[in-house]
């Protein structure tokens, strides 16, 4: 296996307040699963800090625009950097955030290098645009829609490179049956597939055909985004918006252990999980063994 090198990236940029006069605890992310030795638990060399910029939304009003967008687009760069660096050295990233605006600094380094694909797991496919929504603001729910150059282009269009991803080169795993999404995603033709339909299809035969897919030589290989809340809040409550009916542990470690496992799998961000909903640490624990049975030699 090619060498783990873990990163963290502690950016809340991307998420509104949980109340006022607060800041989403989502940054203390990383330093939760260190405490779980986790770097240690994976045999993973030091990547070490992607510092963030301040949460400060200043005079923001709904109807702006994408909230802190200066501050994400000039950590997206310093990210992308980090990330590049490692890939093109021939590393496997596990970049620990953060919000999933954490997501375009991966795929901005990857659209640096070369045309990437991306296997998205997570409770919604964060696709809130300009087409489809009112209420942008937030790019943590939105960076997918932006990954694939979708909103303002101080955040679609940094470097002349837009967009980061291709929509047929994009696979959406674990959004929830009733999720709305799901309409627009199939009329552009990026696959996704819900929880029922992994429960029904079997999570590694399904994560094996993404792979299939992935691995196609059109692309020059694929990174990996997991969302804590992809899991159901009966085992993962400590995230933003949890949602019902998601996946169970051993079913989220039978896709993501398929995925990365794959030579053609360039790396791996981990977001949303929340430190400060997790008073005994019970989730933290959880994530960190998921990750590690994930990455375990078979």
């Amino acid at each position: 296996m090619r060498r783990l090198v873990v990163i963290d990236a502690p950016s809340n940029l991307g998420l509104r307040p949980p109340a006022e006069g607060t800041v989403p605890g989502c940054y203390k992310l990383a330093g939760a699963l260190r405490e779980q030795r986790l770097p240690q638990r994976l045999g993973a060399h030091e990547g070490g800090v992607v510092v963030p910029p301040r949460y400060d939304r200043g005079g923001w009003q709904e109807g702006d625009g994408v909230f802190n967008a200066e501050a994400i687009a000039a950590y997206t760069r310093k990210l992308a950097d980090r990330v590049e660096r490692h890939v093109r050295a021939g590393d496997f990233p596990v970049v620990l955030g953060g919000d999933c605006s954490i997501q375009l600094g991966a795929s901005l380094a990857l659209r640096r290098i070369g045309r990437y694909g991306l296997a998205v797991i997570d409770a919604s496919a964060d696709f809130r645009h300009p087409g489809n929504s009112e209420r942008i603001g937030a790019a943590g729910g939105e960076e997918l829609a932006l990954g694939t150059g979708r909103g303002q282009t101080d955040l679609t269009d940094i470097e002349g490179l837009r967009p980061y991803l291709r929509d047929e080169d994009v696979r959406v795993l674990g959004i929830r049956d009733y999720d709305e999404d799901r309409a627009e995603l199939a009329q552009l033709k990026i696959m996704n597939a819900s929880v029922g339909e992994i429960r029904e299809r079997g999570p590694e035969d399904l994560a094996r055909e993404v792979l299939r897919s992935l691995e196609a030589p059109v692309t020059d290989g694929f990174w990996v985004h997991l969302d804590a809340d992809v899991l159901d809040p009966s085992v993962m409550p400590a995230v933003d918006s949890p949602d019902p009916d998601g996946l169970l542990p051993e079913e989220l470690t039978a896709l993501l252990r398929t995925l990365v496992r794959s030579e053609r799998c360039v790396g791996l961000n981990v977001t949303i999980y929340d430190p400060d909903l997790d008073p005994d640490g019970s989730c933290a624990a959880l994530l960190a063994d998921l990750l590690e049975r994930s990455f375990a030699r078979p």
